[in-house]
């Protein structure tokens, strides 16, 4: 029995040189991009839909159209207005007209998000 068996080499873990992947959840990615993308259209309509308030608030408050920030709101309100800036003609236009914009935004935005979500395959609001 005079075999002379040669011990195995040591592994230390400095030396090994296995590489780890990471595996990408795909489904995680996708989740992560489509509520990104319906919080993003969630708010552009708030943001559209607050030009608009403040539009009326400027109107109703009789605000100086001469102020840069008025003119300012005014531009993108009348912009982001559609087909609601001549809707009604009586005596607060400007109310009736540019607050059912800001509430198509707000709608219109709030089903875009949910359809987004539905589409990309989440659940919940």
């Amino acid at each position: 029995m005079g075999e002379h068996a040669e011990p195995e080499p040591e592994t230390k873990p400095a030396e090994r040189h296995d590489v780890e992947r990471r595996s990408v959840d795909w489904h995680k990615q996708k989740d992560r991009a489509v509520s990104f993308l319906a919080g993003l259209v969630r708010w552009i309509g708030l943001i559209f839909a607050a030009f608009l308030v403040l539009y009326v608030i400027f109107v109703i408050g009789d605000a100086n159209a001469a102020n840069g920030i008025v003119s300012f709101v005014k531009g993108w309100a009348e912009s982001v207005s559609l087909g609601f800036k001549d809707l009604f003609h009586p005596k607060l236009s400007v109310l009736v007209n540019y607050g059912i914009a800001a509430i198509f935004w707000l709608v219109v935005s709030g089903i875009l998000a949910k359809v987004i979500r539905r589409v990309g395959g989440q659940s919940g609001g």
